[in-house]
């Protein structure tokens, strides 16, 4: 059989020569097929060549970079899985489908037609694989879009080691029409239960940790930052006290290394089974004539100011791969353009088949970027939306704040609903890991009145009534 030709990555900052031209414009009339990938809760930076290869290898992932237009500004639109999913569905973020947590909420499939829905309406024949959870029902066809459901279900635990197989079953039928298809995994999501204690995970056992000496070091950022929010402080208490999500206050050094260990294991167990996706497109014949996306819904904190999982806007939990590569037109590469993954895959894919998107899509299209067309960013900002709920009773009280994200080319700014300190500005050039709140700084109003204003012109754009604060 035919072997996949992915490239190996050489590393972080540069691309090896590729043996397939990507020059040239395709056959006129000829629509590509579309390969969505998307993994569940993978951090941007969990990628083995952006990690010390002691410690985490994804040779399948590499490789797809190492042809793609790798996008390293890439945020979910909500750090959460079933928000920033129906987000990936229908291009619009929170505040316009009213999906702002996990829970048993439907979009209406009339006011947010999705994916599936719109390129089947375009003539593509559409299948969605794995992992659903997107505030669509999986039971109806009219509500989530797509003509072939396979290993499809809500909840995603033990769908991973089927999913390839179904994916390769769909690739392997004869096609007269081209295709979209959305393959989703569930993992690294287990590093959930493994966090609560559970060691017979959803979708396959890891083993033990080793000698902590072999366990990857703690996160730089490890502490809580400087100035800290109140209502952040007060979450994280909240979080940790709760036994059924969060469980980690008693986490010490041993407990976090350990933690990014397993997270790094679930990680390769999913490049694995990503390799064998890939594979099976490439022995069908149609790598040269599909679009490949790979991305994921949202990160993990990874023990980053001593949080685990995500819903916060530390970069840890918000920022995550998205690659795009389609022999031909993309570019193999990095960008820093600013990019909503969530609200901006849409519009993307929309734009790479000649799909009209709809215009209830708020994201736009990456395109012209990923093609090397577009080199100046016409993005100012990007603003993801979170609800946190997940925590337990602290004090007497269940604080469930709301809160906004601006992230601008330079900077950060974060503010939540409640709490006396309820601000946060990160220098995200000198200060990467938000080590430094700077909201409070003498020396910084101008530029946090700015971030203001931009979140403020958002909420007019999306209706969005989160109230922004003043002066």
């Amino acid at each position: 059989m035919k072997k996949r030709t992915f490239l190996k990555w050489i590393g972080a900052a540069a691309l090896a020569p590729l043996t397939r031209t990507f020059g040239g414009a395709r056959p006129p009339g000829k629509r590509p097929n579309v390969l969505i990938i998307c993994t569940d809760q993978q951090a941007a930076e969990a990628l083995g060549y952006r990690s010390d290869p002691r410690y985490l290898k994804t040779p399948n992932m590499d490789a797809l970079a190492a042809e793609s237009m790798v996008f390293n500004r890439a945020y979910t639109a909500n750090p959460i899985c079933m928000p920033a999913r129906a987000a990936m569905l229908s291009g619009c973020a929170s505040p316009e489908t009213g999906i702002f947590v996990n829970d048993k909420s439907i979009m209406d499939s009339g006011k947010f037609p999705t994916l599936g829905k719109i390129f089947s309406r375009a003539g593509y024949e559409t299948a969605y694989v794995g992992k659903l959870h997107a505030a669509v029902d999986p039971d109806d066809p009219n509500s989530h879009g797509f003509e072939h459901t396979l290993n499809m279900q809500n909840d995603g635990n033990g769908l991973d080691v089927a999913t390839p197989a179904a994916a390769r079953e769909f690739l392997e039928q004869p096609h007269e029409r081209p295709w979209l298809m959305f393959v989703s995994f569930n993992n690294p999501h287990n590093i959930c239960e493994w966090a609560r204690g559970q060691r017979a995970l959803p979708d396959g056992s890891i083993g033990e940790p080793p000698p902590l000496a072999d366990c990857p070091p703690l996160r730089a950022n490890a502490a809580p930052p400087e100035n800290e929010t109140d209502i952040m402080a007060l979450m994280r208490r909240s979080y940790h006290a709760s036994k059924m999500c969060t469980p980690v206050g008693t986490f010490g050094e041993k407990e976090w290394r350990e933690y990014i260990w397993a997270y790094y294991r679930m990680i390769e167990k999913v490049d694995a089974q990503v390799g064998e996706v890939l594979n099976a497109l490439e022995e069908s014949g149609q790598a040269e004539e599909t679009l490949i996306v790979f991305t994921s819904d949202h990160g993990d904190c990874m023990g980053a100011h001593q949080w685990n999982q995500k819903t916060v806007f530390y970069d840890e939990s918000v920022r995550i791969p998205f690659f795009l590569r389609l022999p031909r037109v993309t570019r193999p590469g990095t960008s820093d353009h600013l990019v909503n993954n969530c609200v901006d895959l849409l519009p993307t894919v929309c734009a790479f088949a000649g799909v009209p998107a709809p215009v209830s899509a708020t994201g736009r299209s990456l395109k012209a970027a990923a093609a090397g067309f577009e080199p100046e960013d016409p993005r100012d900002y990007i603003v993801a939306v979170n609800r946190m709920v997940q925590g337990a009773e602290v004090d007497g009280q269940k604080p469930e704040p709301n809160g906004r994200m601006v992230r601008s080319k330079h900077w950060k700014y974060c503010v939540y609903d409640i709490g006396e300190r309820r601000e946060a500005l990160f220098d995200m050039e000198k200060d990467p890991g938000e080590t430094v709140n700077l909201a409070a700084t003498a020396g910084y109003k101008t530029i946090l009145q700015q971030h203001r204003d931009l979140l403020a012109e958002w909420g007019r754009r999306t209706g969005d009534t989160f109230p922004v604060p003043g002066d």
